[in-house]
């Protein structure tokens, strides 16, 4: 007796534009992407830090510098990364605790975080803009 398997062609590439990834999915990338951008970014702030503290020079440097229309733009988006890479680590917490696995429970709290990072993200921005 002989076993036959079919098997299913597989690509030879990975078509990504057509992958449809679940939200929880996107959440969970977008955790990785923020926190790699504030890891990169972490020598810029420090230099900011370190402008805002040293002399009075220094702080109209620091001033002249988050003045500029790209920087506050470049600060809202690491505001924005921080508040996500924070929502999503919370909720990433909540997961390793079992609390949420069941998937519209999953599904709802992705929602959540995406919802929260960016109003808290909005709230502050104007608040600092």
């Amino acid at each position: 007796m002989s076993e036959v398997t079919v098997r299913k062609q597989r690509p030879k590439h990975l078509a990504l534009h057509e992958i449809r990834l679940p939200l929880p999915g996107i959440v969970s990338i977008l955790h990785r992407v923020s926190g790699v951008g504030l890891f990169l970014m972490l020598p810029f702030l420090l230099y900011l830090l370190d402008l805002s503290l040293g002399s009075a020079e220094s702080f109209e440097t620091f001033s002249a510098v988050v003045g500029h229309p790209l920087a506050k733009l470049l600060l809202l988006g690491l505001l924005w990364a921080y508040m996500h890479h924070f929502c999503a680590g919370i909720r990433f917490l909540l997961l390793d605790m079992h609390k949420g696995l069941e998937l519209q429970a999953a599904r709802n709290s992705s929602r959540i975080v995406l919802v929260v990072s960016l109003a808290l993200t909005v709230i502050i921005g104007v608040k600092l803009w």
